[in-house]
This record gives C-alpha cells, sequence and structure tokens, in this order.
C-alpha cells in the first residue's frame, strides 16, 4: 500500500523560526555555570563574532582579555555582564548599597 504526500498544493512548507543572536559584537559576557564550576569575575568575556545557530542556538566567538586565542559557544550557555553601576572601582558593598 502506497501513501501520497499530506502536502496539498500551492501549500507552503512551516519551518521553524530561525533562532536570532541576542548579545552584540563587543557586548560583555560570562559562561553561565556548568554543573560542579563557578564563574568568576575574571571569567568576563567580549563577543568577537556571530556564528550560524548549533542545535538552534546561535553561536558566538568570545575572548577574554588575559587569553591568547577565541573560544566558540551557543547562546544558551552565555549571560549579560551587567556594568557596575557605581563605577568600575566599587565595592561589593558599595554596589550593593550605594554610597553618599
Amino acid at each position: 500500500m502506497t501513501y501520497a504526500s499530506a502536502r496539498q498544493p500551492g501549500a507552503r512548507s512551516i519551518r521553524p523560526a530561525a533562532a536570532t543572536h541576542v548579545f552584540a559584537v563587543g557586548q560583555a559576557v560570562r559562561l553561565r555555570g556548568n554543573f560542579g564550576t563557578f564563574p568568576t569575575t575574571a571569567e568576563v568575556y567580549r563577543i568577537t563574532g556571530t556564528l550560524p545557530p548549533r542545535g538552534g542556538s546561535p553561536q558566538y566567538r568570545i575572548r577574554n582579555a588575559g587569553e591568547r586565542h577565541e573560544r566558540v559557544t551557543t547562546q544558551d550557555s552565555l549571560e549579560p555582564v551587567r556594568p557596575s553601576q557605581s563605577g568600575d572601582h566599587a565595592t561589593l558593598i558599595e554596589r550593593t548599597f550605594g554610597h553618599d
């Protein structure tokens, strides 16, 4: 027994929407902590380029100022670095509670 195609003449095929990049080139990001690892402030990376999706998640080229190489990672492995409200030299207490 043979089955005819379920597609109707003139009907469009449905494709899933392409995933879009949420981070911009130059933006500071951090790798999300994986099981058993904890990100530190030294693990701040800059987005150096965007790449096509892998497994439904957009990819990025990232680089840490302390490393001589770039890394490639997926969007779901990244989180944005929030800029300090009080400046780069503020202490944790100043960033948390503000200062007068």
